[in-house]
């Protein structure tokens, strides 16, 4: 790991240590979070040894999260799935293992309404993603290719969760099992990811998406995860900025460059 990763990582550190410090948020302190929130995201579309975040903040930061415009409490009730911001609470909640089952679950949550779409079935045919330069594995070896990112996700309990996140990131997308809404449900596990270790999601605003799509083809392409988890990195440094803002906190550090 590169000394400005470690650097980065070892900020988010210390900003978890503040923010874990006055955990579980007070009433006040959450609504100002998600008013904070919904001016910091809804224009887009888009671990410490206390790992997992409250469930109360957990809501809210769900409750503020974009999926195509809509938020995504919007999106599950769209698509008819009531329970579907349930199921990512408990994600978090529980710590729940990462399985197959639950990263086909996600892409249901993602993908289950749109015409045309098959939530939750892995593709059946090879296909190229368009305008990267990694080239997807063989639809025919798409379970053990998931099986194999589980086996790599249990056995990386040693790297720090925000760069384990951005490498489980960047492996899901790289495999590609779905036809349509890799992106959103590599994204959205991200997130999840992240906040079962008990930070805040990344967001990535319209103004990242030229430096965070090349970071993720770079990374894809030469097994190196420093770049996008130095990416992934500062946006979740920029959200614990909100964060600290909206609560009243400040936290002393030297400007950061943009992602």
């Amino acid at each position: 790991m590169d000394s400005s990763l470690q650097r980065t990582l070892a900020a988010l550190d210390a900003d978890k240590a503040k923010l874990d410090a006055v955990r579980p948020l007070s009433p006040p302190a959450l609504a100002s979070l998600q008013k904070r929130l919904r001016l910091e995201w809804m224009p887009d579309a888009n671990a410490v040894e206390r790992h997992t975040l409250p469930l109360c903040e957990t809501r809210i930061v769900l409750d503020e999260m974009t999926m195509g415009g809509k938020s995504l409490p919007q999106h599950c009730e769209a698509i008819g799935r009531r329970d579907a911001m349930t199921y990512l609470e408990e994600i978090v909640a529980k710590n729940e293992p990462l399985s197959a089952w639950q990263m086909r679950n996600i892409h249901n949550v993602v993908i289950k309404g749109e015409v045309g779409e098959e939530a939750c079935r892995y593709r059946h045919v090879n296909v190229a993603i368009a305008g990267a330069r990694t080239t997807p594995p063989d639809f025919l070896d798409l379970p053990a290719e998931l099986a194999a990112l589980v086996e790599w996700h249990a056995r990386a309990g040693n790297l720090h969760p925000v760069a384990r996140a951005a490498e489980l990131h960047t492996r899901f997308v790289r495999i590609h099992p779905f036809m349509d809404g890799n992106g959103r449900t590599g994204r959205l596990l991200l997130n999840v990811e992240l906040m079962r270790s008990g930070y805040p999601p990344a967001l990535i605003r319209n103004e990242d998406r030229a430096a965070y799509c090349d970071s993720l083809d770079d990374a894809c392409v030469s097994n190196d995860y420093r770049g996008i988890a130095r990416l992934i990195a500062g946006l979740v440094q920029r959200s614990f900025d909100i964060y600290f803002d909206a609560l009243g906190l400040r936290v002393g550090r030297a400007p950061r460059d943009a992602p």
